[in-house]
């Protein structure tokens, strides 16, 4: 099985390891540039409700494709069957967490919508190839996320706190970090904060609500940025009958170039 030192490049390839239970870790650092996304799947109302709180919320939840009822596809973002093409999924009951499988052929029902959201990841190459240290890829760990004081504007049952990932780097390579993220808005585009969590209401960076442990080393600071694990704090609220979603740090990753998603992806898509 594929663990988070053997890289897979291609996009394609990356998904058709998921697709026949050979990856199931979280995916930084693979699939090249390609643009990796957050998936929440709702049903009826509850997924009219939540498409309005993305568009109330659209830093942390970015919106690149929504998916017409019943149809597990996304076209716009690539050959993507949403049943099998997560490494791992979180099912969610009464706001619940119920399972984590890697496959939701079984729960698929037909007015089922799909929401791509955009994801951090998809900026790290670019980071990489600028110098700027990714911590949890060279340690082989998943990204540290947390739920912070910060409020999300609520839409219908949908609230809560906004989460953050975080990515601890040299001071000197911060601001440019800020540059080039900016450049990324499908992907949460330019931190939130910078410097003391305690601020944003985070109290041990060492104990992440999602994800793992951050590697910190003498002389960095953290950063952080609006994450798209937000929305399963909304779910919490929420309490929909069942709602699907990516496992934190085990995205959908897309045929999408992260480079060209601003010339591609202009507002929301429907599959």
């Amino acid at each position: 099985m594929t663990d988070a030192r053997s890289i897979v490049s291609s996009p394609a390839a990356l998904r058709a390891q998921i697709r026949d239970g050979q990856f199931t870790g979280p995916t930084a650092g693979h699939g090249g540039d390609a643009l990796q996304a957050n998936l929440v799947i709702l049903a009826g109302d509850d997924a009219s409700a939540f498409l309005r709180f993305c568009q109330a919320n659209p830093r942390p939840c970015p919106l690149l494709a929504v998916g017409e009822p019943g149809d597990p596809t996304l076209p716009t973002l690539g050959d993507i069957d949403l049943r099998h093409d997560v490494p791992r999924y979180r099912v969610w009951r009464d706001g619940a967490l119920a399972d984590e499988p890697t496959d939701i052929a079984a729960l698929w029902q037909d007015d089922m919508v799909s929401f791509a959201l955009g994801c951090s990841f998809s900026f790290e190459d670019a980071l990489t190839r600028a110098g700027i240290p990714v911590r949890h890829q060279t340690a082989g760990r998943n990204v540290p996320m947390y739920r912070t004081d910060l409020a999300t504007r609520p839409a219908g049952r949908f609230s809560g706190p906004l989460v953050v990932s975080m990515r601890a780097m040299p001071a000197a390579d911060a601001i440019e970090a800020i540059t080039i993220c900016d450049r990324f808005p499908l992907a949460h585009g330019a931190p939130v904060h910078l410097g003391d969590p305690s601020e944003i209401g985070i109290a041990d960076l060492h104990a992440p609500d999602y994800g793992d442990a951050p590697d910190i080393r003498p002389g960095d600071i953290p950063v952080f940025w609006a994450c798209g694990v937000t929305p399963q704090a909304a779910i919490t609220a929420a309490k929909p009958a069942l709602a699907i979603t990516h496992a934190p740090g085990h995205m959908l990753v897309t045929d999408i170039p992260s480079g060209q998603a601003e010339r591609r992806l202009t507002g929301v898509h429907t599959g």
